[in-house]
């Protein structure tokens, strides 16, 4: 006992040396640029997004990506000066120009600037939330900040918070004009009229939300952070055909086939990427965990973690746009009515249907952008532990445990986040295939974006 309170006590000692060593950095300074700074400020941010995106009413993966997209920009935006090597995006985004600049040879500590933009774009993109998450958020910010007291002068502490507060400012009011701003408040459209037909979806009867309409309809002419993705092509997919020898019956009939012979196995993959809005932080916010979890494993330094964030949360908000897109282009019906109408009535699904169309998969999507963007950070062969839902209770009806799932790569995760909706029996191996494909080209032109000023034109 004596020994676990001992290392209890240098957890905490350490935790605190690497807050309170944070260097002020500054453009112009004589201070080494390339000295390592803790990323543990932005570890913080990074728990307190996913946190008040769970808890907070009326969520969905729609609203939720474009949030991780905008926290993770911001931070990356309110430190990138301090570092030698990272360039802005300013410029390179879908309209974002003429972001505020630093005082040149002024010192920052941007940890501060970190601190004041994320305290700020998180209360604004989630002003619905409660008073005592909106308090613990003023919490965090205020805890950083004292920690600082002793590191920085007042000058240099109010230059820094200002500095982060007026990037996070001018993020925010370009988020205005993207077509999701407060879409929280239009989670469901009573106008829009789905087309009706063989093959279309229709709102289930006992669906994953209360309301019996469509979420996001026009989600998907929302405006991307990178220009390549919002001039994306909308995929193929199978043609709507009954007949047992054709292809679309054979994806349906797949689903029918797996739902009556899930593993055990199988179940806890599906529960473990069920990810439902209602319960938990969703898709996107998952996504955004696992960036948490590389930052933790791989201990990069403040630039690369902000960096990091940035990535994977514009990764997954422009994947969401043009999953969107392709699900109100096709309006593809899910596999319940087909096989109910041309297999059998007595097939039950594994979970509720989500309140939208089926190809291509969202969670495909998103989780193969964020793999792809992941993967170009810390390489291919990354090792990590996805503890994301430990703690949650026991599924009792599916005898289902959260327990936490080891993974050998990025695309590893990815690949199983996919396979989950399969065994969910809500998607096919097509809708899944696809959105893997898709979220490839979507990462990839968010790495594609010039992040390095030294290799910048």
């Amino acid at each position: 006992m004596l020994l676990s309170i001992s290392k209890y006590k240098a957890s905490i000692i350490t935790i605190i040396i690497m807050v309170n060593t944070t260097l002020c950095l500054g453009i112009g300074s004589d201070t080494d640029l390339t000295q390592n700074q803790s990323a543990s400020v932005a570890i913080q941010w990074g728990q307190m997004t996913v946190r008040i995106m769970k808890e907070t009413p009326n969520g969905s993966p729609t609203y939720g990506s474009r949030a991780v997209g905008y926290m993770g920009l911001t931070m990356y935006e309110s430190v990138v000066n301090g570092s030698p090597k990272s360039k802005s995006l300013n410029g390179q985004l879908s309209g974002l120009v003429n972001l505020p600049k630093v005082e040149k040879s002024k010192k920052y500590n941007w940890v501060l600037s970190l601190n004041a933009g994320q305290a700020y774009m998180l209360k604004h993109l989630y002003e619905h939330t409660s008073a005592a998450n909106k308090t613990s958020i003023d919490s965090l910010e205020t805890q950083i900040y004292q920690s600082q007291l002793s590191v920085t002068s007042q000058e240099v502490r109010e230059r820094s918070v200002k500095y982060g507060q007026e990037i996070a400012q001018a993020i925010f009011e370009w988020s205005k004009t993207d077509g999701g701003y407060q879409g929280y408040k239009r989670n469901f459209d009573s106008t829009y009229q789905l087309p009706k037909g063989n093959g279309f979806w229709t709102s289930p009867p006992k669906g994953q939300s209360p309301v019996a309409l469509p979420l996001h309809p026009y989600w998907g002419k929302n405006r991307t952070f990178a220009p390549e993705n919002g001039a994306l092509p909308v995929p193929k997919m199978i043609p709507f055909d009954y007949k047992q020898d054709s292809p679309y019956y054979a994806q349906m009939y797949e689903v029918f086939m797996k739902r009556q012979t899930l593993t055990q196995e199988e179940k806890e993959i599906a529960n473990w990427w069920g990810d439902d809005p209602s319960e938990t932080f969703s898709p996107p916010g998952h996504s955004y965990n696992l960036a948490t979890i590389a930052i933790k494993s791989a201990k990069p330094d403040l630039y690369k973690a902000a960096e990091t964030y940035a990535r994977v949360g514009m990764a997954v908000a422009d994947a969401f746009i043009n999953c969107w897109k392709c699900k109100y282009t096709y309006h593809a019906e899910r596999p319940f009515f087909f096989i109910f109408y041309n297999m059998t009535t007595l097939w039950e699904l594994y979970w509720p249907e989500p309140p939208f169309p089926a190809f291509y998969s969202g969670h495909a999507g998103q989780a193969s952008a964020a793999a792809t963007v992941l993967t170009e950070l810390y390489g291919r062969g990354f090792k990590f532990v996805d503890d994301s839902h430990v703690g949650r209770p026991k599924d009792e009806e599916r005898l289902v445990e959260y327990k936490a799932r080891s993974f050998n790569s990025f695309w590893e995760s990815a690949l199983e986040s996919a396979n989950s909706r399969l065994y969910g029996g809500i998607h096919t191996c097509q809708d899944n295939e696809v959105g893997l494909e898709e979220g490839k080209k979507i990462g990839g032109n968010i790495n594609a974006l010039v992040w390095n000023r030294i290799n910048s034109k």
